[in-house]
């Protein structure tokens, strides 16, 4: 008796089923309620402050702009230095792995660190972008220079720094120089975000208007910030690099704030309470496993439901929003409108969004899971509607909706894919420092270790979300590879 042949689902649907099992095993778990009684009357007061925004004193507006910018660019500028140097020897296990442990922790994270240790000083922002970025550099860099390997040519028996600088240089540049200004980006985004732990960047500004209610002031605010945003290719330009380092250096020199006297504190208060009391092995293990039932186990488990959720509301955001940035379905107003609002979406910090729904929509986990899904969706949806650009049709296509299901979305999934791969990390990461809205992921129990001078409880809660991060990429990692999606250097850009 002949058995009928068995039918396989493709792998890319069923790990998008998957995601979509994972979403609804996490949603009875989620704290999704809207508790604000007068949603629409505080929408509307957010509203009328966007269409009449108005701006900071004169002063403070080129103080919070000069702080945001130099914070950005000296750490951008060091990382970029930094990771280039290590990307060299990226194929060391150790570096490798010291790279990613640095990476895996928020710039945010970083800031409460550094504040605790030098308190609130320029030198703190700086360090709390530098130190990530530098990881991040030297991965990205690193993968750079592998892709490009094989096409540099080179005189037999050079060195590998001669082979690097006169072989591969010239080819590699370009690209170091695109994600370099895309980093800087990032660190505009990074350094006005620093404002909400108290450095005096734009977004202490804003967390202070929000607060207060003066939305017309938040939107002056964050119009400075879209236009620093979409500018920066024009005024961003290698001749002026020696102007702005002394400007940046400039404005963050000679501040005070700088309190050496805080470290050796901070190195005393790191040690274990137990340890510090003299306990024996029995009471480090009823403390950490005290801590471990009372924080890092609900931190865990919140941040991964967050995480979870908007992963795949991120995706149903995606799918929905790039054909209207796609020249495949849509006329050029309507592309250049939705391009535009793309580049609003995922200018925005998340932490800003959320912030903003938060004051909106009452606390839990909804402003959070909807902030991570609107940013990573537009940055997603840029994308993809960029690749689809380089689909070329037969004359008989179909339109309307046929294309999109039939003639585009079949060539273009396996990319979506290795794209929400690569934000999914992106995702945890977030997740986890929005509890220091109020949403009780990992960032909620860090914030409250900090307010509460807990410094052993705080770094041992960051080094859990670190490793959770590194074992996230790992398995981002292993899907890419079993689905053999491959990045293009555009995905690579918006690590």
């Amino acid at each position: 008796m002949i058995s009928a042949p068995r039918y396989h689902l493709p792998t890319g649907i069923r790990s998008f089923l998957l995601l979509l099992a994972a979403a609804l095993l996490c949603l009875p778990f989620a704290d999704i309620e809207i508790s604000n009684r007068s949603p629409w009357q505080e929408f509307a007061a957010m509203a009328g402050g966007f269409f009449q925004p108005t701006l900071l004193p004169f002063d403070e507006l080129i103080a919070a702009i000069a702080q945001t910018f130099s914070y950005a660019f000296l750490a951008v500028c060091t990382a970029a230095v930094g990771g280039l140097f290590l990307s060299l020897f990226f194929h060391q296990l150790w570096l490798r792995s010291l790279c990613a442990a640095i990476r895996s922790v928020h710039e945010l994270f970083w800031g409460l660190l550094f504040i605790q240790l030098i308190g609130i000083h320029p030198l703190a922002g700086y360090l709390a972008i530098a130190l990530p970025y530098t990881g991040i550099f030297a991965k990205v860099f690193a993968e750079i220079i592998e892709e490009h390997q094989s096409q540099a040519v080179a005189p037999r028996h050079s060195d590998r720094f001669s082979h690097f600088f006169y072989a591969q240089w010239p080819q590699l540049l370009p690209h170091f120089r695109s994600y370099s200004l895309y980093r800087l980006e990032c660190g505009l985004r990074s350094s006005t975000v620093l404002g909400f732990i108290g450095l005096p960047t734009l977004g202490f500004h804003l967390e202070t208007a929000f607060m207060q209610g003066l939305y017309s002031q938040a939107a002056g605010i964050l119009f400075i910030f879209y236009i620093m945003i979409a500018s920066l290719r024009w005024w961003m330009r290698p001749t002026l690099l020696p102007l702005y380092f002394a400007v940046a250096l400039f404005s963050l020199w000679g501040q005070e704030g700088l309190q050496l006297s805080l470290a050796s504190h901070f190195l005393h208060d790191i040690i274990p309470l137990p340890i510090r009391n003299g306990e024996d092995i029995n009471g480090i293990l009823y403390w950490l496993s005290h801590l471990g039932s009372t924080e890092i186990g609900p931190g865990i488990g919140n941040t991964l439901v967050v995480t979870q959720i908007a992963l795949l509301l991120t995706a149903v955001i995606a799918l929905c929003l790039f054909p209207f940035s796609s020249r495949q379905f849509f006329s050029l107003p309507i592309r250049f409108s939705s391009h535009l609002a793309l580049v609003i979406l995922r200018s925005t910090p998340e932490l800003i969004i959320a912030f903003a729904l938060l004051l909106l929509l009452g606390p839990s986990m909804l402003p959070a899971i909807i902030a991570l899904a609107i940013h990573n969706g537009a940055i997603i949806a840029n994308l993809i509607s960029r690749h689809s650009h380089q689909i070329t049709l037969r004359l008989d296509a179909s339109k309307g909706f046929h294309r999109y299901c039939f003639e585009i979305m079949p060539r273009i999934y396996g990319q979506f894919l290795a794209f929400l791969c690569y934000r999914w990390e992106v995702i945890l990461r977030e997740s986890a420092i929005l509890g220091i809205l109020g949403v009780h992921t990992l960032g909620f129990y860090i914030d409250s270790a900090f307010e509460s001078f807990r410094l052993d409880v705080a770094v041992i809660l960051i080094a859990v979300s670190a490793l959770l991060n590194i074992l996230v990429d790992q398995g981002s990692r292993q899907l890419r590879h079993r689905l053999h999606l491959r990045s293009t250097p555009q995905a690579q850009r918006n690590k």
